[in-house]
């Protein structure tokens, strides 16, 4: 009888600490051994040609979630995960989101209920919007304890912001929970000042988000959160970092010893402000927050991906539908800019698209793509080493990936909620042909086969990237 449930063989492995013709055994849903020769299982999948890849975790993804605006977010978990599980994403962190007056807690337990219809794992990022003392005294401990280790705080919209004294109030009880505090940074009173101008002159476009959300207000917001955690030593992640300005200011934290990363996203690497002066409402579709920057940016960020001051990639997977009443036409087709829902879909355009456009393209090499994808954010929000890597003891989260298949993206290769993607015609080269969750096919290429409920929620005890420093700005230590 065979000691593996499935032999992948003959492909091109990028595991942990190699690269090369390995073979993969799996047996009980995890990988049990690695190399060449293995003998024969009970399931065989002929890999040659392919690469062989740890499944995606994409650390940044809305599912289920309410839009400030009233807008409906266009993927619950069971049509989102089917995305992810289309492009090679094993591995979902998303936002449980409080509701200001309410229970942090509460709000947890509402979420783990919808995410009962999750079609791969998924863990959970503590979303804050109302840091009353019962929420950071009480209810935050105890839900770091229960393994929800990642906190997220917005420096801007009106239903979600959080002032400095209640920022540092977060990051204080973040530190002494352990849990790493994720930012939105842009500043709040600066879009509002120059949105009011903009509306005024008659600057009412799609296009105009950009310039009421230039990069400045996303600089100064960068570099304010990164002063606030650097004087309380708590670890940071600034999420979607989209040009120059805001990656320096990480870099320069990083220069410092400061335990502050950041990721960005794929819509940075490909997309730009030009986007949004698309035709009619046509700029609606690609309406985000940061807004999309200038081709200059978008080289500065492959520089930082090359140079590790970036080190992760998300999605943003935050779906609206276009044409739809509860979408982004929301406030109708002459709605000001103000008043158009921000977001875009892109789970299952990810893997293909840093693919294509990193490797294929010389940009990046293929280790650093496998480590933006997979293994940094399973390090950096402690689903390591059970993910993110193909190791033996790991979960047999594998995508077997096409390196030279090449593919025109279109909506309908999206699996997912929404009416459009943003990708819609870009041609990649690099595209998954199955993927695997805890060995069992969760996708054929064609087809998601993993069914609602079939995902894991997943606890993540204390891990060592996320712990302070111990050095503050003055002899003094605040939380002894």
């Amino acid at each position: 009888m065979s000691d593996f449930d499935l032999v992948i063989r003959g492909g091109t492995a990028v595991t942990a600490s190699d690269i090369g013709p390995f073979d993969i055994g799996i047996a009980g849903g995890v990988i049990a051994a690695i190399g060449k020769g293995l003998p024969r299982g009970r399931e065989e999948v002929d890999a040659r040609g392919l690469l062989v890849l740890p499944g995606g975790v994409d650390s940044h993804v809305h599912l289920d979630q309410p839009f400030s605006s009233g807008a409906d977010i266009a993927d619950g978990f069971d049509s989102g995960t089917a995305s992810a599980a289309a492009g090679g994403t094993t591995t979902v962190v998303c936002h449980a989101p409080q509701v200001r007056g309410g229970s942090l807690a509460g709000a947890v337990a509402d979420y783990a209920e919808k995410a009962k219809q999750a079609r791969i794992d998924h863990a959970f990022h503590l979303l804050i919007n109302d840091p009353a003392p019962e929420v950071l005294e009480r209810e935050l401990p105890a839900l770091v304890e229960a393994g929800h280790r990642s906190v997220k705080i917005f420096m801007t919209y009106d239903s979600n912001r959080l002032g400095d004294a209640q920022i540092l109030q977060t990051l204080a009880a973040a530190r002494r929970a352990g849990a790493l505090v994720c930012v939105h940074a842009e500043h709040h009173e600066l879009i509002g000042w120059l949105t009011q101008a903009l509306l005024a002159a008659g600057q009412t476009a799609p296009r105009h988000l950009a310039w009421a959300k230039p990069m400045v207000v996303e600089r100064e917001a960068t570099h304010r959160i990164l002063a606030l955690a650097e004087a309380l030593d708590t670890p940071v992640q600034i999420f979607h970092v989209s040009g120059a300005q805001s990656g320096e200011e990480v870099e320069r934290a990083q220069a410092r010893g400061q335990k502050a990363w950041a990721e960005t996203c794929t819509q940075y690497l490909v997309l730009d402000e030009a986007d949004m002066d698309r035709p009619g409402f046509e700029g609606a579709k690609f309406m985000i927050s940061p807004a999309l920057r200038s081709g200059a940016d978008r080289e500065a960020l492959w520089q930082f991906l090359r140079d590790g001051v970036i080190d992760i990639v998300s999605s943003d997977h935050s779906p609206l539908r276009y044409d739809d009443p509860r979408g982004k036409k929301q406030h109708g087709e002459n709605a000001p800019f103000n008043k158009i829902p921000n977001g875009v879909p892109g789970l299952a355009a990810r893997l293909p698209i840093l693919y294509s456009e990193g490797v294929a393209k010389g940009r990046i090499d293929l280790r650093r793509f496998v480590d933006l994808v997979a293994t940094n954010p399973a390090r950096r929000f402690g689903l390591a080493p059970r993910k993110g890597a193909i190791a033996v003891g790991a979960d047999a989260d594998i995508v077997l990936f096409d390196p030279k298949r090449r593919v025109t993206l279109t909506n309908a290769l999206q699996h997912h909620g929404s009416d459009y993607t943003p990708y819609e015609g870009l041609e990649v080269q690099g595209y998954p042909t199955a993927t695997y969750q805890r060995g069992r096919l969760v996708f054929d290429g064609e087809r998601v086969l993993a069914q609602p409920g079939q995902g894991q929620l997943l606890a993540r005890g204390p891990y060592a990237e996320i712990v302070p420093t111990g050095h503050f700005p003055t002899p003094f230590d605040p939380f002894r």
